[in-house]
Parts: C-alpha cells; sequence; structure tokens
C-alpha cells in the first residue's frame, strides 16, 4: 500500500474538534508537493493523505503543528486485512444470558424461536469499546488522552480567564494601569489565536474565524473596548473548549469496537488444546468455544449445539440456537454448550472488523460542513477592509475631501465591520441550542449537526430499541385446563432466577399482576425445547410449539391460535402440567408508547419515514402494519448501510435512528445519524446526535430545534448587518464618528447576545 510511487499515510490529529478545523489542515496539507489528496475524519481524529513518492511527514508534521494541532504518524493506511486487535476482551461488562438461554419457548412462524430476530438491539451487551481495529497505530493515542482540563485549550482557556480577573481586580485598585492590565489580559487568549490566523493565512485559509477573532479584538483595542475584546475572546476559547470535550468522548469509542473479540482463543490440534492470540487464527483451525466465552473469529460449527447470544453483532435481542453447519460470528457470546467450530475469517476480515471499517470510511468520506461565518468571513471581511481603504482614499483623490476627515471616516468603517457581533451571532445561537436540546435529553454533535437537521426528509429507523422498547413483553395469555392467572403463576415459577429476555417478560407480568409465585425443584433447561420442574407436586413443562406438540399433541383450535400469534410476530410458549396442555403466552417487543403520534408527526412535517431492521419479515410487517410506516427487513450491517446510500443518491437528507452496533455504519453513513437511549456506546458514539430518553417524539423535536436555531441565527445576521448598515450610511454622510462606530459593533453584539439566549426557554413541541 505505501509502494514507492504512490502512497497512502495515516495520522492522528490530537486538537481537532470541529469542520473548520478540518477544512484548515486540509488546505494547508494538500497545498504541500507531493500530496495528491487529503481525507479527514473529525470524529475519528484520523487524516489519510494520498502521496507520491515516499510519504513528506516531516513536512506534513511541521504543517498540522504550526496550525496549533499535535500530530503523529499511524505508518501506511492499512486496508481492513492488516488490522490488528491488541485489545483483549471487555466480557465483565458483558450481560450474557448465563445458561438460560437455552429455553427455547416460542417457534416463530415454523421456527424454534431461536431463531425469532428481534431485531437490531444491541442492548445485551454493554461491552464497552475501546479499540479501533481498522489502524495500526492506536498505541499512539496519547494525543487526546488524559483528562480534558489537561489539554493546550483548557490550560490557555484557564489562563486567558484568570488574566481577565486579574486584570479587573487592577482596575479597580489602580484605574490608571486598567487599560495595561486588560492588554496584557488580551495578550495571554489573543496571541496563540493571532498565531494560527497568520499560519492559516500563509497555507490557505485567510480569511478563518480565527482571523476575525484577531480583527475584532484588535479593532476593539484601537477604540479603547479593550474589556469588551477579552471577554469575546475569553467566549471564543470556552466554545472551543467545549466542543474539544465533545469530539475527545466521540473517539473514546469508536476505537473501541474490537474489544468485542477476545484476546485469545482456544485451538484444537491434534488432540491436545492450546491457547493462542485470537488475531493468530488461520482460517480452517478449529477452535474450542466454552460456555460463556466470546466467540473468537467468524466460523462454521463443526461439533455441538448451543444458544448464542448475538446482540452483539446483529443486534437479536432474544439468544439464537446454533448446531451443526451455522454460522457463527466473532464476537457474539457462547451461552450454553461446549462448540468446536472451524475458522472461516482471518481475525482482519470477520464481521467486527468489517464493522469498524465501514464505520471508518463512512466517517472520513462525509464532507466537513463548514461554518456558516468561515464561509461568509471569505467574502465579508475582505470587503470590509476594502470599503475602509475606498472610504479614507477616494473622496480626498476624487473629489479632494480632507485626508483627515475621510480617514477618520474610513477608520469608524474599519470599526463597524468589525464583526464581533457577526462572530459571536451563529455560536451565541449554537450554544443556547445545544443547552436547551440537552435539558430534553436531545444530545447533538456540534453545530453544524443542529445547522443541517433541519433539511432532513426521511428518517429510517431500527426496530428493536428505537420504534419497540427493546424487551419482549406478555401480551396474550389464553387458559386451556386452568384459569390464566395460574398459566402464568406456573410459568413464573419455572422462569424465576432466569435472565432469558423471555423469561424476563414472564416474570415481569407477573409482578405487574400480583401473580403469587410458587417454589419450583429439579429445575433445569432442555435445550432448543424449553424449561421442565416440579411445583407443588406436578409436572410442569414450558415448551416451544413444536416440543408441546411432540409431548402432548396440540389441538387444531390450538394450532390456528398459536399460527395467529407468529403471524403477529409473536414468540409462543405452552404450559404443560402433568403431559396435558394448561395454556399458552404469547410475548412480543412492543412498541413505544409515543412511537404512533410521533411518525403521524414527522408525516405532518412532510418527511417520510421507513424501517430498518435485522428481525424477519413476519415481525418487522406486524410491527410496521400498526405502525403505519413501510419496511425492509433481515437486513444485515452493511445492507442497512447500502439503503441509506440508496435513498441518498435519490436525492433525500436521510437521518437514521438506531440503537445498535449493527447500526453504526449506516449511522455513520446517513447524513444525521441519531443514536437512541440506552442503545450501546458505539451507536451513541457514531452517531451526531442521541436521544436520551428514548422517546420517538424527539426525533421530530430535534428536527423542529434545528429550524428554531436556524431561524434564530438568521435574526442574528440580521441584527448584525443592519445595525451595521444604518451607522455605515450616517458616518459616511458624516452623521456619525468613532464612538457611535463603536456602538454599531457593541450594541449589536449585546442584542445578537439577548436574542441567542431566548433558545434557552425552548421546550419542544
Amino acid at each position: 500500500m505505501n509502494d514507492a510511487s504512490h502512497g497512502k499515510t495515516r495520522f492522528r490529529v490530537g486538537g481537532m474538534d470541529c469542520a473548520s478545523c478540518a477544512t484548515k489542515i486540509e488546505n494547508a496539507v494538500s497545498r504541500l508537493p507531493g500530496i495528491t489528496e487529503v481525507g479527514i475524519s473529525v470524529s475519528a481524529g484520523t487524516m489519510t493523505v494520498s502521496h507520491q513518492g515516499p510519504a513528506p511527514s516531516a513536512a506534513i508534521s511541521k504543517q498540522v503543528k504550526a496550525l496549533g494541532y499535535s500530530v503523529a504518524e499511524l505508518g501506511a493506511a492499512r486496508s481492513a486485512e492488516a488490522n490488528d486487535h491488541k485489545h483483549g476482551p471487555s466480557c465483565g461488562h458483558d450481560h450474557s444470558h448465563g445458561g438460560h438461554a437455552s429455553h427455547d419457548h416460542g417457534n416463530h412462524a415454523g421456527h424454534d424461536h431461536a431463531g425469532h430476530d428481534h431485531g437490531d438491539h444491541s442492548g445485551h451487551n454493554h461491552g464497552r469499546p475501546a479499540a479501533d481495529a481498522a489502524s495500526a497505530g492506536h498505541d499512539h493515542f496519547d494525543l487526546d488522552d488524559g483528562p480534558w482540563w489537561q489539554s493546550r485549550k483548557a490550560k490557555l482557556t484557564i489562563a486567558c480567564g484568570a488574566a481577565l480577573v486579574a486584570a479587573y481586580a487592577i482596575g479597580q485598585l489602580l484605574p490608571q494601569l486598567g487599560h495595561w492590565a486588560f492588554l496584557a489580559a488580551l495578550a495571554v487568549g489573543l496571541v496563540p489565536v493571532a498565531r494560527r490566523a497568520f499560519v492559516g493565512a500563509i497555507t490557505g485559509t485567510p480569511f478563518s474565524i480565527e482571523t476575525l477573532m484577531t480583527i475584532a479584538a484588535v479593532g476593539a483595542v484601537f477604540i479603547g473596548a479593550t474589556e469588551e475584546a477579552t471577554m469575546v475572546v475569553l467566549l471564543f476559547l470556552i466554545g472551543e473548549l467545549l466542543e474539544g470535550v465533545a469530539a475527545r468522548r466521540a473517539r473514546a469509542s469508536i476505537r473501541g469496537l474490537a474489544d468485542l473479540v477476545p484476546k485469545t482463543a482456544l485451538v484444537e490440534e491434534g488432540g491436545t488444546t492450546r491457547e493462542i492470540a485470537a488475531d493468530a487464527l488461520q482460517v480452517g483451525a478449529i477452535m474450542l468455544v466454552r460456555p460463556g466465552d466470546r466467540v473468537a473469529a467468524d466460523g462454521t460449527i463443526v461439533e455441538g449445539s448451543s444458544t448464542l447470544d448475538e446482540a452483539p453483532v446483529t443486534g437479536e435481542s432474544v439468544p439464537k440456537l446454533k448446531t451443526m453447519g451455522d454460522d457463527v460470528f466473532a464476537g457474539t457470546i457462547n451461552t450454553d454448550a461446549v462448540l468446536r467450530v472451524r475458522v472461516t475469517a482471518a481475525a482482519a476480515d470477520n464481521t467486527i472488523a468489517r464493522v469498524i471499517k465501514l464505520v471508518e470510511e463512512a466517517q472520513e468520506s462525509k464532507a466537513p460542513t463548514e461554518r456558516f461565518i468561515d464561509r461568509f468571513s471569505r467574502y465579508y471581511t475582505p470587503a470590509v477592509l476594502v470599503v475602509g481603504a475606498l472610504v479614507a482614499i477616494l473622496p480626498p483623490l476624487v473629489a479632494g475631501g480632507s485626508w483627515e476627515e475621510w480617514i477618520y471616516k474610513g477608520l469608524a468603517i474599519l470599526l463597524i465591520g468589525c464583526p464581533c457581533a457577526l462572530v459571536i451571532s451563529t455560536p451565541a445561537a449554537i450554544a443556547a441550542g445545544l443547552s436547551a436540546g440537552a435539558r430534553r435529553g436531545l444530545l447533538l454533535k456540534g453545530g453544524a449537526v443542529l445547522e443541517g437537521m433541519r433539511r432532513v426528509t426521511m428518517v429510517a429507523l431500527d426496530k428493536t430499541g428505537t420504534l419497540t422498547e427493546g424487551k419482549p413483553k406478555v401480551t396474550d395469555i389464553v387458559g386451556v385446563d386452568c384459569s390464566e392467572a395460574k398459566v402464568l403463576s406456573l410459568a413464573a415459577a419455572l422462569e424465576t432466577g432466569s435472565s432469558h429476555p423471555l423469561a424476563l417478560a414472564i416474570l415481569g407480568r407477573a409482578k405487574a399482576d400480583g401473580v403469587p409465585i410458587p417454589p419450583a425443584s429439579v429445575a433445569k433447561a432442555i435445550a432448543g425445547k424449553g424449561v421442565t420442574a416440579t411445583v407443588g407436586g406436578e409436572d410442569v413443562f414450558l415448551a416451544s410449539p413444536s416440543a408441546a406438540e411432540e409431548m402432548a399433541g396440540l389441538s387444531a383450535e390450538l394450532k390456528s391460535q398459536i399460527a395467529v400469534f407468529n403471524a403477529d410476530g409473536k414468540t409462543v410458549s405452552v404450559l404443560l402440567v402433568d403431559n396435558k396442555v394448561a395454556g399458552i403466552l404469547a410475548m412480543r417487543d412492543e412498541p413505544r408508547p409515543d412511537a404512533i403520534a410521533a411518525l403521524a408527526t414527522l408525516k405532518a412535517d412532510g418527511i417520510a419515514t421507513v424501517m430498518l431492521t435485522g428481525d424477519n419479515e413476519a415481525t418487522a410487517k406486524a410491527i410496521g402494519k400498526g405502525l403505519g410506516i413501510n419496511i425492509r427487513a433481515g437486513l444485515m450491517p452493511d445492507d442497512k448501510q447500502r439503503i441509506v446510500r440508496e435513498l441518498q443518491k435519490q436525492g433525500q437528507i436521510v437521518a437514521k435512528v438506531g440503537d445498535g452496533i449493527n447500526d453504526a455504519p449506516a449511522l455513520a453513513a446517513a447524513d444525521f445519524g441519531i443514536a437512541m437511549g440506552g442503545g450501546t456506546d458505539v451507536a451513541l458514539e457514531t452517531a451526531d446526535a442521541a436521544i436520551l430518553h428514548g422517546r420517538v417524539a424527539d426525533i421530530p423535536d430535534m428536527i423542529a430545534l434545528s429550524k428554531s436555531v436556524m431561524g434564530n441565527i438568521a435574526q442574528n445576521i440580521t441584527i448584525a448587518l443592519g445595525l451595521k448598515a444604518v451607522f455605515l450610511v450616517t458616518t459616511i454622510i458624516g452623521l456619525t464618528g468613532l464612538w457611535p462606530a463603536i456602538l454599531a459593533d457593541t450594541g449589536a453584539t449585546v442584542l445578537v447576545t439577548a436574542n441567542a439566549m431566548r433558545l434557552l426557554a425552548w421546550r419542544g413541541r
């Protein structure tokens, strides 16, 4: 990949927290000789540079460091084949379902319920991500490691704040030194910013937000508003620091997907078993997977049958029974019995590694949204300088005006043009919008997301854990030989102590209905069939319909009832007492209470919706019909990503809402990825936004917030530019001089800030 003629080299960049940082770095690096392309992922904190000849690493590092960022080379950009999984399993966090996963109650449309997909729900594996498999150099991550208050940005912000407080104190005690004290405080914050503005200017970004800050502050000093200048610089630094803190959190999690794959694997060779590193597993090797172990590589079962918890990879909320000939995925958890598995993919190509690669690629291919003010300032700041110069020079030259008078007016125009109000118009509104959203449990990662969310035309939603609660509930109880309460009571007796999702559904319903739960003895799980025990001297068996048919036979009436439940996407368990059918229980992961209303709100706003799920067609159709939403079912992570890309090709602005690792590639590829509360860390961190309280209604609310904020920004820009226009005219005709020129900017700044603060009162619909 890194051959002499043409290669790609990856770098880790520290302190790069927003799209305008990315633009500056990209402009600077792409100007270097021999560089053909620069790809930057702000969320991963990486930069991939394509170059002719050997990599000019020293020159690249020098350019990036000059802009005020830290940088470390990660070596040749590796394709997925080169991933090294350096990190061990985080098994301490796996809420795997213990030995109870073998209860196979229920068959779903003719399958044992182990095949009943509960869709994309990763919630059952809170394995905390911490290692990015898609690159070799994650050892260099110290660039952004350590607590946020030790970062360069934090130290600068704290120093500037302390200097401002000291200057204020000096001004009160020794008024004659006040101006110089504030000037010194301003220098603390402004010198590093001005330096970055200068380096940006000579490397291709002349009118960056740093340039505006520098002009605004220096202009303010010349008209004696040093205190205001110091405050504006401090606010700017605080804003940058907050962006940095959010970006660091995102990075820590993206690196972490690889933790789902264990570090070591047990391999059988010539009748003996030995432990080897998981990334040394060869295709064709035979692995031994014990109960409670995570599977170390993708493979096919050659001996044994067991229930596997696939929540980390496919998002199934119900563990799946797998037997000889079935495929298993790296990172899934074996819950019941010993399996022998033939490895079918090397570490670099397993399902998890592919998901990581998809996430990283999707992030690097996202075009950075430049901050509105940065775009505007490319024209605004030079225009102000030109207008000021023309006003100072032309009248004396052309009309013989007084030089002194027109230079004074020219200087006033530069002050009127001082972009303080303009610079703060967007960040103030965005900061207020982000705070208002956060108070309602809507987390948006930065201004670009908040700015763009209003353009969404299509919302693609995951099913499990997003549109539904993510855990099954008992929906129907049918008593055959005894009352419904008795059926529930006996079923709960069998399930006491189990952590299986369907068992928890039965126990939850028993608790809600206040049904007594008698003690059970000699309880045991029968793989693929159900669970049996003795309750009050009777043999009780909670079985899948196929096992019940085998044991006791089912009447035609019961079979048709079970078929109806299955058609509604429900999992059915049959209760047998002394080998006679006593009743049946149906369970399903039910839609969230506000889902129907929220989808209706989106529709009323002219936004289309579609459900993308890994669940089977029958369940998806049943839920989709109830909610009135189009469905695409039976999807793997890369299918979801493909569908998102297809929608984008049709011109849709897509928001993807999901909560599982399997949603991560689609979340990253979508224009806006929204993670649902309680979802896995990776879904939260790949996403552009997160809904903490798990309300579907928060999706239309988030879009409404974006519209409110953008409306507020438009008002702010109108105030800032409108006041300037008025004073521009009055200055030229000689009505106002330098002092009112200061008010044009200070007054506008106050009005703009006050207007932005109105957003803090936003409460959603």
